[in-house]
């Protein structure tokens, strides 16, 4: 199907109306799907912690409660509730330090200039996972991180998990310099390329590699790189996505962030009110969700267990990141407002009945369209 980039938001929202927010400025969210958590999540999260302090990753007390702030054990532990203990305990490590990068070196904001720097960061980053001892970070705290979580996820991986990792990590980076690309220069992308590229910048293959290796799995790749299975990860991390730029906006506004999300996307290709675009963006989501679970339904009727139990694990994963940012400091006590993260804070996140857009076709996005194809292989 074509790309709408052109079309008026009101042909994308045909079916929404324009959509009411909760006091906080947050619609509420269509998820039909329970969110679980790792009964030792606690524990992973202390030990998590330990490590981060042994290993001298933050600058200062402010850094270090911010970076906490992330809830970063929380988030891995509602991923795969049901994984191995040890396992997610590297998820959670591996999350902390990607946040503590995020904070120093893949900030999207003007006051981070740091654009030219991205494509070497990248590239000295996965070669560090590639050639273990390389150096190609240097030798600061966070570099020697880094190399102690390669060579323990190392030791617990095939081979195979290990690549897929690896190339998670690549497709992660790839997806932050292009969005700090797209801010440095104001640039706002079309909604089509727009899916494609948060899919990446969201860490969407990342995270997936560790479902599978926090449940001790390996998907054969005939399966996993089959249409659906791409189709059903693609579709949770676009969906994570978009509830991220919703449940972030407070936050990224406040820090003068040039990123654009799913609203400004749309605001500015259909020529509408934020209002109207919160209305798209919704009806987008939606459409993107109710595919998910169909096509998660069907997928799993031939699927074995170790399937089976990664799909499921989609489903906590968009149930998981929604909870996980409703009550995640970093999100819900923005940075511009306190000067320290407000400890018990909420966003007040509720979840709607029905969907937004129930329409059962694609979206008219040429990136994406391809998942909804999936239900009749």
């Amino acid at each position: 199907m074509p790309d709408t980039t052109s079309t008026p938001a009101a042909a994308i929202t045909r079916s929404a109306r324009t959509e009411e927010t909760l006091p906080g400025g947050l619609p509420p969210f269509y998820c039909p799907v329970e969110s679980a958590v790792h009964p030792a999540v606690r524990r992973i999260e202390e030990r998590a912690v330990a490590w981060l302090d042994a290993r001298g990753v933050f600058t200062d007390a402010t850094e270090r409660a911010w970076n906490l702030a992330s809830n970063a054990a929380e988030f891995s532990c509602r991923l795969a509730p049901y994984g191995d203990e040890e396992r997610l305990l590297l998820f959670a490590q591996w999350t902390y330090w990607l946040f503590a990068l995020d904070d120093t070196r893949l900030d999207a904001g003007p006051s981070a200039d740091r654009g030219p720097d991205l494509a070497g960061l990248g590239l000295r980053l996965v070669r560090c996972l590639e050639a273990p001892g390389s150096g190609m970070l240097g030798s600061g705290p966070m570099a020697r991180a880094l190399d102690d979580l390669v060579v323990r996820t190392r030791a617990v991986t095939s081979t195979v998990q290990y690549q897929r990792l690896a190339d998670g990590v690549r497709d992660l980076l790839l997806g932050a310099a292009w969005q700090h690309g797209n801010a440095r220069r104001g640039v706002v992308p079309s909604p089509a390329e727009y899916a494609a590229g948060r899919i990446a910048d969201v860490g969407t293959r990342f995270d997936a590699a560790f479902v599978e290796i926090a449940n001790g799995v390996e998907i054969p790749g005939a399966r996993l790189y089959s249409g659906p299975v791409r189709a059903l990860i693609e579709a949770t991390g676009f969906i994570a996505a978009c509830d991220n730029d919703l449940l972030s906006r407070a936050k990224e506004a406040g820090e003068g962030a040039a990123a654009p999300d799913i609203v400004r996307v749309l605001t500015r290709h259909h020529r509408c009110s934020e209002g109207e675009a919160l209305a798209a963006a919704l009806a987008l989501r939606d459409r993107a969700m109710t595919l998910f679970l169909r096509l998660r339904e069907r997928t799993a009727r031939g699927a074995d267990a170790d399937l089976r139990r990664c799909l499921d694990d989609l489903g906590h994963w968009i149930a998981g990141n929604i909870r996980w940012s409703d009550t995640a400091p970093r999100y819900a006590s923005p940075r511009h407002l306190h000067r320290l993260p407000v400890t018990g804070a909420r966003l007040g996140v509720v979840r709607r009945p029905d969907p937004a857009d129930a329409r059962p076709d694609a979206p008219g996005l040429a990136t994406i369209d391809w998942w909804w194809d999936q239900l009749g292989v």
